[in-house]
């Protein structure tokens, strides 16, 4: 096969081969220009993502840090305070002055607390006291109130720690 195709390369007259070997330098550089030209629009894209997805590594490799940090930390001591009473000693400390129209103690575990008016501010440091002291909240309903700032709020409480 190879020896058909050199006879008829050599049997064509060297214009003519000059003229083939011409095109097909042209083809290749050509489609070596189209190469270069898409890798050098996609550059610009890709670097920008590149140097998000740096952004967000950094970001995980502090969290992960953070977190074994955080692991580290003995587990708080359990007072043998009942739930209730660790919420009632937030509400003291944070919110003297809202007074929850309900708190009831659905079983051991969980504590419902429903405001029907209270400053959304003092709502959420409310929430960031009741963490601190090994509460979380397990499930809430707010609702915006016609008063600036105002809401009304309904929240399942429990214990820190495994859900």
């Amino acid at each position: 096969m190879s020896a058909t195709l050199r006879q008829r390369w050599q049997a064509r007259p060297p214009r003519e081969r000059r003229a083939w070997l011409a095109l097909a330098v042209f083809v290749l550089l050509a489609l070596y220009a189209a190469l270069v030209a898409a890798a050098l629009r996609e550059r610009e894209p890709l670097q920008q993502r590149v140097e998000t997805l740096r952004l967000q590594s950094a970001r995980m490799d502090h969290q992960a840090r953070e977190l074994q940090q955080l692991r580290r930390l003995p587990a708080p001591a359990d007072t043998g305070e009942t739930l209730a009473a660790r919420i009632q000693a937030a509400l003291d400390a944070k919110l003297p002055a809202a007074k929850p129209a309900r708190l009831d103690a659905a079983d051991p575990a969980h504590v419902v607390v429903v405001f029907e008016a209270v400053a959304f501010a003092d709502w959420l440091r409310w929430l960031e006291d009741l963490a601190a002291r090994g509460v979380r909240l397990e499930s809430c309903r707010v609702e915006a109130l016609p008063a600036p700032g105002q809401v009304s709020a309904t929240a399942t409480l429990a214990r820190a720690g495994p859900a």
